[in-house]
């Protein structure tokens, strides 16, 4: 099977690879960030560090009481970042914002369950949850939920008649001007645009854990079993998604890929491999 291989995109420097990363992602911007911890800090109450690089240097944002057991970390367009606990806690802000100095601001409950944390250019927060949260958290329920930045609710997805409700969110991928959400039983397409009601496609592809968009072309990263590594290349129709070819994401030197997160914005599947130090990234748009 023909192999496509990732690029090298962002890595982090190696005087900070000596702390604990909690969570890594790229923002609506392109940015790099790993939400980091010294090895001996406290579990439930802890300062930590954002080193983000961007066009390869790297800077240092210091968040102060930072709370979540679990974290989700993504930036906001002024400058500050959101760390948001997957897990609810009584008693505690499961979603913490912080200022542009790394001050906490303010707090909010987005609800239990959280799989995907994506902030979009606006500083709205694309939310998927998984399966635990949707069955038990009435905020989780819809699958699929859009906050903004102080806790309002802002989007949710509702099945149309005749429609199965989602149940996980295997796949979000969050645009400048769409979202699209891949979730189980079923794995259709669910695109989410401004002022239009969501838009849902039937898929041939199960499983996936990433997607990019491009135009009518949009493409799965990931299956069960020996589907790990394919990806899907596919064109969009007005009602459907339709199967193009198959073939193997490989690492930049061409070798298998092992477990891996996926962050997906656009046309780019962002893609980085334990021990979470780098990102690489898959560009459909060029």
């Amino acid at each position: 099977m023909a192999a496509e291989r990732l690029a090298p995109y962002a890595r982090l420097p190696r005087p900070y690879r000596q702390q604990t990363v909690l969570h890594s992602t790229v923002d609506a911007f392109g940015r790099a960030h790993w939400l980091l911890r010294a090895p001996t800090a406290p579990r439930d109450l802890y300062d930590a560090v954002v080193v983000t690089v961007e066009d390869g240097r790297p800077y240092e944002t210091h968040l102060g009481s930072v709370q979540a057991r679990f974290p989700k970390l993504d930036a906001l367009p002024d400058g500050g970042f959101v760390v948001a606990d997957s897990r609810t806690r009584a008693g505690t802000d499961q979603v913490q914002v912080f200022d542009a100095l790394g001050r906490p601001s303010w707090g909010f409950t987005v609800g239990d369950g959280i799989e995907h944390l994506l902030g979009d250019e606006s500083g709205n927060l694309w939310v998927g949850y998984f399966d635990e949260g949707v069955f038990g958290d009435p905020l989780s329920a819809p699958c699929v939920r859009c906050w903004s930045q102080t806790g309002a609710p802002v989007w949710e997805y509702r099945p149309q008649p005749g429609e199965r409700h989602p149940v996980d969110c295997y796949a979000l991928n969050v645009d400048r001007r769409a979202a699209w959400a891949y979730p189980y039983t079923e794995f259709p397409l669910i695109e989410a645009r401004e002022g239009r009601p969501a838009r849902v496609r039937g898929t041939p592809v199960r499983g996936a854990k990433g997607l990019a968009v491009h135009g009518d072309r949009v493409l799965f990263f990931g299956g069960y079993r020996n589907g790990r590594d394919r990806v899907h290349d596919c064109r969009l129709t007005e009602t459907s998604v339709e199967s193009v070819a198959e073939r193997r994401l490989a690492r930049p030197d061409g070798g298998t890929l092992g477990s891996c997160r996926v962050v997906c914005r656009g046309p780019r599947l962002y893609v980085q491999e334990k021990p979470c130090t780098e990102w690489n990234v898959l560009d459909i748009a060029g």
